[in-house]
C-alpha cells in the first residue's frame, strides 16, 4: 500500500488531507502528506504527527504542502512544489539520533540515523530554475536537471573523494544559489526515470550525516542558505545493489500474459 489515506483506511490524524509512501524507496525513506493549513505552521504539528503514527514513525524524509491537487506519486509535482515555497531558514528540520528501519543502512548502526522534514506551504517565493547555464562546477563531471529547482551531479566516488559534498558547496555556492536542492549522485542518468531518482536519493543518505548547507544558529533553531547539497553517493558499509539474472527476466516477462493477464 502507498496511498495512507482513503474512505477504505481511515487514520485519525485530522489536519492530513492526502499521505503517500514511496515503494520506489522500500516506503520507509520517504513519505510525503498534503496538510491542512489554517493556521501559521499548523503544517509542522502535523509532520510531527505523521511522524508519531505507528511504521510512518519510520520515515526518514518527509516532504509536506498544503496544496490541494497535488498528486503525490508524481515525485516531480510534488518536490517542485515545496521547493517553490520553502524557506530554508525556517522550513527545513533535521533531527538526529532518532530511529531508522532495520533495512536502512544510511545510519552509523543498525536501526539508529536520522531525520529531516522539508515544509513547503502558502504562496510561491521564488521561480525554479529549469536548465543549468552557470558552466563548470570544480571536480563535477556531469551535470543534470531532474525536475525545476533540483539538480543531480556526479564526480568522484566516496570511497575516493569523501569531503566532495563540502568542497562543492564552499566553492560554488553562489553559482548554485538559484538551485534550491543539488543531489550528489554517482550518476546523473537517475534524472530519466523516477523509480532510479527515489530508490538511488532516498536510500544512499542519513539526513544528519550527508545533508550540507551553510547554516546558523538563532534562538536554538538552525536556519539554513541555499543551496542544500544531498550526498547520495554509495558509501563504505552500504551493501551491493542485487541485479536480477537476464535469463530470468525473460522468462517472467514470457509467461506474465499466462499467470497476470494484461502486457508483459
Amino acid at each position: 500500500m502507498q496511498r495512507l489515506l482513503s474512505p477504505a483506511f481511515p487514520m485519525a490524524m485530522p489536519g492530513v488531507k492526502d499521505l503517500w509512501t514511496y515503494a520506489e524507496t522500500g516506503f520507509h525513506p520517504l513519505a510525503a502528506a498534503v496538510v491542512r493549513e489554517s493556521y501559521k505552521r499548523e503544517a509542522l504539528g502535523s509532520a510531527f504527527r505523521i511522524l508519531g503514527e505507528g511504521q510512518l514513525s519510520l520515515t526518514k524524509f518527509l516532504l509536506v504542502t498544503d496544496r490541494s491537487g497535488i498528486e503525490l506519486a508524481d515525485f516531480p509535482q510534488l518536490l517542485t512544489a515545496v521547493l517553490e515555497r520553502f524557506d530554508p531558514r525556517t522550513d527545513v528540520f533535521i533531527f538526529n539520533h532518532t530511529s531508522h528501519d532495520t533495512l536502512d543502512y544510511t545510519g552509523d548502526r543498525l536501526n539508529h540515523g536520522s531525520k529531516a522534514v522539508l515544509l513547503g506551504t502558502g504562496e510561491p517565493i521564488r521561480r525554479l530554475p529549469g536548465q543549468y547555464e552557470a558552466g563548470p562546477l570544480p571536480e563535477i563531471r556531469d551535470i543534470a536537471v531532474y525536475a525545476p529547482g533540483c539538480l543531480v551531479v556526479a564526480g568522484g566516488t566516496y570511497a575516493s573523494e569523501p569531503g566532495l559534498a563540502q568542497r562543492l558547496l564552499d566553492s560554488s555556492r553562489d553559482r548554485l544559489r538559484d538551485w534550491p536542492l543539488v543531489i550528489l549522485a554517482d550518476d546523473t542518468s537517475i534524472v530519466h526515470d523516477q523509480t532510479s531518482f527515489l530508490w538511488t536519493v532516498f536510500t544512499r543518505f542519513n539526513p544528519a550525516a550527508d545533508m550540507y548547507a551553510e547554516a546558523s544558529v538563532q534562538r536554538h533553531h538552525i536556519g539554513y542558505e541555499l543551496p542544500i547539497v544531498i550526498d547520495a553517493r554509495m558509501k563504505p558499509g552500504y551493501p551491493d545493489e542485487l541485479e536480477p539474472r537476464e535469463d530470468i527476466v525473460k522468462l517472467v516477462d514470457s509467461r506474465w500474459k499466462e499467470y497476470f493477464g494484461g502486457e508483459a
